[in-house]
């Protein structure tokens, strides 16, 4: 009997090992993972502010969490399972699936860039009159977790590449870690922003004088940042979208497009000396936004013109 124990502990401290040294990989995995999807969070930090932008400021941190909760929901009950499954068992339908996602965000950037120049509206605007406020916030909202889910698409595609060698568990614990991490320094930095005119306002009313002027300058910046934000998670949509493109037509085989843009961004980066790397990523993702408003626009002009729909396709530009 107590050999048997004995062996019993042993096998227990064997699989403990194995565990720990499990965790370990998932944890090592998940860093490197993170660090490749960097630019994409970016573009989801930058796309969301626009989504309380003019809103009631009470409702802005209520809408940031209903967005939050939405974008776990996204990573850990859709994207997860989903990304798992498709690695598994077919895992050539995960460019097609990103590339859809592409044309998606390319036809909602190029929306509201026609928008933005007199174009015709798709849906309520800010300039509207809101007759259902409730109705427009959820609608917001909705608007904000669909393009989360492209957002969210890429960076699970970005982390699955990135592990796609390992076991499937530790594939599957890389994907939350990376869910939930990125998740909540993306919503937490975007509740940080939208917030920080109620922290100018709090300093303004100090009695310091360095608080009252730091606070000021806080009041007067922050329409100004999210007026920018709003402009930068336009762009951010076109190059994201047109960027997935061009990486999938290569994957499939297509190498031109993609062959052009990386052989511009080689020239930029061989006369730019030390600002070759900022200078190069600048040139492939301006390249990426333009192919990205250029496929945008012939989506828009075939689902409106064409087919005659409206912006329930999308229903985002009630956040434009």
């Amino acid at each position: 009997m107590p050999g048997g124990l004995v062996a019993l502990l042993d096998d227990i401290s064997v699989i403990a090992r194995t565990a720990a040294a499990s965790i370990d990989d998932v944890s090592v995995a998940a860093g490197k993972a993170s660090s490749k999807a960097a630019g994409v969070v970016i573009d989801d930090a930058a796309v969301t502010p626009s989504y309380v932008t003019g809103l009631d400021p009470k409702r802005e941190l209520p809408i940031i969490w209903k967005i939050t909760k939405g974008s776990f929901k996204n990573k850990l009950l859709i994207l997860l399972p989903g990304a798992l499954l498709l690695s598994q068992f077919l895992p050539s339908a995960i460019i097609f699936i990103l590339m859809l996602g592409g044309a998606y965000l390319s036809f909602e950037g190029a929306e509201k860039v026609l928008e933005k120049l007199g174009g015709e509206k798709h849906g309520k605007t800010l300039d509207d009159v809101i007759e259902d406020p409730a109705k427009f916030e959820s609608q917001r909202v909705n608007g904000a977790i669909r393009t989360d889910l492209i957002l969210s698409a890429e960076i699970m595609a970005i982390t699955l590449n990135e592990v796609a060698a390992e076991s499937l568990w530790i594939r599957a614990g890389v994907l939350a870690i990376v869910g939930i991490g990125i998740t909540v320094v993306v919503y937490g930095a975007v509740a940080l922003i939208v917030k920080m005119d109620d922290v100018g306002l709090h300093l303004a009313e100090r009695e310091s004088s360095a608080a009252q002027s730091f606070g000021r300058f806080l009041l007067h910046a922050m329409p100004w940042l999210l007026t920018a934000l709003s402009f930068i998670g336009t762009i951010a949509m076109l190059w994201v979208g047109g960027g997935i493109i061009l990486h999938g037509l290569h994957e499939l085989g297509i190498h031109g497009p993609s062959d052009w843009a990386h052989g511009i961004q080689h020239a930029v980066e061989a006369v730019t000396g030390g600002l070759s790397g900022v200078l190069g990523w600048a040139t492939y993702a301006a390249i990426s936004a333009l192919v990205g408003l250029a496929i945008g626009f012939v989506i828009v002009f075939v689902l409106h013109k064409v087919f005659g729909f409206g912006h329930g396709v999308g229903e985002g530009a009630e956040a434009h």
